[in-house]
């Protein structure tokens, strides 16, 4: 019988014995044996921090966020792949695209964010502190990789998007990861790391795979490490307090299955597009993947005149969805991916059943398509009704983890914020309403409650990722039950494996480490100009001195003239009583504008374009007679690739522009940006 291996320490290894044995989830037939007994933890995670973790932080974010793109289309290459075994799980192809190019997408996500990090190995967080009346001292934050390695536990429900999602945020950072799936589907996982192994696209030690049952990880962890779970609150919160993790205070983030729910507004009505909306929604998360995801809705929470509307439009749509074999055509809905789930879910829809009456049994009234019930992992769709949900309270506290919801009145608004509440915190609630008023009132009371809140209406409905998608650029977690943990959230997910740490010193120190000119560092005259001058020459610091203008009330005239800015306080000397100026003041672009004039050096050259203005502020009155000059200093260079052969080499370059006038005080200041060409264009 074919071993489900672990990747550790560079090869691929069977566990000891037998942990679990893999089963096809819709026919019963034994895919492999499952183990990581005789692992030694240990060492794979020192193996992780001693080889994976240099190999990462060597390189810039940049370059790991183009790793991170050649593996998401290296791997979008072999997708068919994954498909064919997918169906093993009891998936049908929707639900596959969503573990699958859901998964590929996250990394071509988190590939994107590279051009929102520096061109370094580390991070410069936030904006320079002012520690001193002199301006001799300051402080700022720079972010660097942990230097552990990123542990991640995951649930049996999403087999490669569990996986890929958390990986491209740790890669990202510059941590290693290693990466433990249910053993239940985790055969799944092993086909797509053995790809990503034979692709060479990721350092060695950069990502290993226990397989198994992984008991003992979480003991050899240690404070430079993150650990990440998705699963049951129940055993997150056993893992989240393992004696280890607290006495080398690990970060932990859960992630737990909650009772999320849906919400009809009270202005719907049967005949209105969002009532619609809302029945596809409901049905869609009972179906896709058979129930069996965190996000998926528990509570469908409807005003009570609208019950038995919602329940009659729900149960027609459920019958005639085709459930089975996911090969067969047309199925929409497959099994559960494991066997041992079914029992798991029975014991759940006993309690529920006991305080609850069932207004749909699959069943009863679908039959299974092309598919063996004595064989495969099959449930049919479940819906009850909660007449009183303020009292009959377990549909707020068991959630049965497949194709199960129940339906539930509210009088008020107040008391479905009050119903969403009695689940103690969820990953995700949505409500459906084309009211913007009842949408507001509802989000700012329930926002406490849930880590994301989907408003649903028919102006957004064709184009919405639907309540069970979280999105990689925004986070995917929740409070209380649902974990208090966060995932993804794009540059934020990042941040979770870097360690901020304050830096204090002076400018010219904090600038040598930064790589970004700081306010009251050294500024040694450029010597050819700056714009003569090519991406690799540059040196951050590095200035030009201008020639003066003094300005003229001809230079107000002239620029209102042609900007068309004909605003009082540069053109009515008579309107300035009760205003902070003292006369006609010049306009706050003129003086950029003629501090252009002044810096820019106009022989073609290096420099290729402006790109624009990152900052800019006016900070005191110039009126006429003013006499202005300008320091323009290399402020920070970024490197940016080719994106293709003839593609011009080039980076940009942030300019800090310091305008000042006689007296030596700013006038102004502004960061600017210029596409300046490479000396070498290989």
């Amino acid at each position: 019988m074919r071993k489900i291996e672990n990747y550790v320490m560079g090869q691929w290894i069977e566990g000891d014995g037998v942990e679990f044995v893999a089963r096809n989830a819709v026919t019963g037939e034994v895919i492999g044996e499952v183990s990581s007994a005789g692992l030694d933890y240990a060492e794979i995670l020192e193996y992780g921090r001693r080889v994976g973790g240099p190999a990462l932080r060597s390189m810039t974010f940049r370059e790991r966020g183009q790793m991170l793109k050649n593996l998401a289309l290296y791997l979008t290459e072999r997708k068919e792949i994954f498909y064919e075994l997918s169906y093993a799980t009891g998936a049908t192809r929707a639900d596959s695209w969503i573990d699958i190019e859901g998964g590929i997408g996250n990394l071509f996500s988190y590939a994107s964010l590279r051009r929102q990090f520096p061109d370094k190995p580390y991070h410069v967080d936030g904006q320079t502190v002012n520690l001193s009346k002199g301006g001799t001292f300051i402080g700022h934050h720079i972010m660097v990789p942990r230097r552990g390695v990123a542990v991640h536990i995951n649930a049996f429900n999403f087999p490669v998007w569990g996986m890929l999602e958390k990986i491209a945020v740790n890669l990202l950072a510059g941590v290693p990861a290693v990466v433990k799936p249910s053993e239940y589907t985790s055969y799944l996982t092993e086909l797509v790391v053995r790809h990503i192994v034979e692709s060479s696209i990721l350092p060695e030690g950069s990502l290993q795979l226990v397989t198994g049952l992984g008991r003992g990880i979480l003991d050899h962890v240690h404070n430079q490490d993150v650990v990440t779970f998705t699963g049951s609150a129940a055993t997150g919160k056993k893992l989240k307090a393992l004696p280890n993790i607290i006495e080398e205070s690990v970060p932990f983030n859960l992630e737990a299955d909650s009772l999320n729910a849906s919400v009809l507004g009270m202005t719907v009505q049967p005949e209105d597009p969002e009532f619609d909306i809302f029945i596809k929604e409901i049905h869609r998360e009972i179906t896709v993947k058979a129930g069996q995801k965190c996000t998926a809705v528990r509570r469908i929470i409807v005003p009570e005149h609208l019950v038995e509307a919602v329940e009659r439009a729900l149960a027609e749509r459920l019958r005639n969805t085709r459930i089975g074999n996911p090969r067969a055509e047309g199925v929409r809905m497959g099994a559960l991916a494991a066997h041992i789930q079914v029992d798991r879910l029975k014991k759940n829809l006993e309690i529920l059943a006991r305080e609850q009456e069932v207004v749909f049994d699959g069943s009863k009234e679908l039959e299974l398509v092309e598919a063996d019930p004595s064989r495969g992992a099959f449930v049919q769709p479940i819906i009850f009704r909660n007449s009183n949900p303020f009292k009959n309270t377990s549909v707020h506290e068991v959630e049965p983890f497949g194709p199960v919801s129940t339906i539930m009145p509210y009088k008020t608004l107040e008391e479905a914020v009050a119903l969403v509440g009695l689940g103690k915190g969820s990953l995700v609630t949505s409500i459906i309403t084309n009211d913007d008023r009842e949408a507001t009132r509802f989000t700012l009371e329930a926002a406490h409650l849930n880590g994301r809140i989907l408003v649903l209406n028919r102006r957004c409905a064709k184009e919405s990722t639907g309540h069970g998608s979280p999105m990689p650029m925004l986070t995917h977690g929740g409070p209380g039950r649902a974990g208090g943990g966060e995932e993804m959230g794009g540059v934020r997910g990042v941040m979770h494996y870097l360690q901020r740490t304050a830096i204090q010193g002076h400018p010219d120190t904090i600038t040598e480490i930064t790589q970004i000119y700081q306010p009251g560092a050294s500024r040694p005259e450029a010597e050819p100009h700056l714009f003569r001058q090519y991406f690799e020459d540059l040196k951050v610091g590095d200035t030009v001195y201008t020639h003066k203008h003094t300005v003229t009330e001809a230079d107000i005239v002239n620029f209102a003239n042609v900007s068309g800015d004909n605003f009082y306080a540069h053109m009515d000397a008579t309107s300035l009583e009760g205003t902070l100026f003292e006369r006609r003041v010049a306009h706050g672009y003129f003086i950029l504008s003629k501090a252009a004039g002044l810096f820019v050096d106009p022989k073609k050259g290096p420099v290729l374009l402006n790109y624009g203005i990152e900052e800019c502020r006016f900070t005191k009155p110039v009126y006429p007679g003013t006499t202005i000059g300008v320091k323009l200093t290399v402020k920070e260079k970024i490197s940016q690739e080719k994106r293709s052969p003839e593609d011009i080499a080039r980076g940009i370059v942030k300019f800090y522009v310091d305008v000042y006038d006689e007296t030596g005080e700013s006038v102004a200041v502004a960061t600017i940006l210029t596409m300046v060409k490479k000396r070498n264009q290989n």
